[in-house]
């Protein structure tokens, strides 16, 4: 089993954002970041996803099943029910890239035990408001 764990960073409602993913797999873990356009924070919660399962493709990481983690109840809901009213071309994207995968869970965890994809997300959006100093 592959577990993606993906959470966003956003300042200002739209503003800077940043995603970040840890993936956890065969006793090995990579910690992903990545700088996103300034959008809400629910963008950024559906672009972090994406990014996460962008990388398990690129790294050719889909033979296995899927524990998709987020704090989001937003994308999550989302993702079950396979409909977001304002964010259905984010929701058929993540269907879209989960299709690759034998079998997809998707996991609600609250802040405090998403502490690995929260951090990263955060590091990657103070990255980039310094460097706009």
């Amino acid at each position: 089993m592959i577990i993606l764990a993906t959470d966003a960073a956003t300042k200002g409602s739209p503003g800077p954002s940043a995603a970040g993913a840890l993936i956890t797999y065969d006793h090995q873990r990579l910690q992903l970041k990545k700088v996103l356009p300034e959008m809400d924070n629910h963008h950024a919660e559906f672009a972090a996803v994406i990014f996460g399962l962008q990388a398990l493709h690129e790294r050719h990481l889909t033979t296995e099943i899927l524990e998709l983690r987020t704090d989001s109840k937003l994308v999550h809901s989302s993702l079950e029910k396979g409909y977001a009213k304002h964010f259905q071309t984010e929701v058929d994207q993540i269907l879209q890239l989960e299709q690759a995968f034998p079998l997809v869970l998707h996991v609600w965890k609250a802040d405090h035990q998403h502490r690995g994809p929260h951090n990263l997300a955060q590091q990657a959006l103070f990255n980039q408001l310094n460097t706009k100093k």
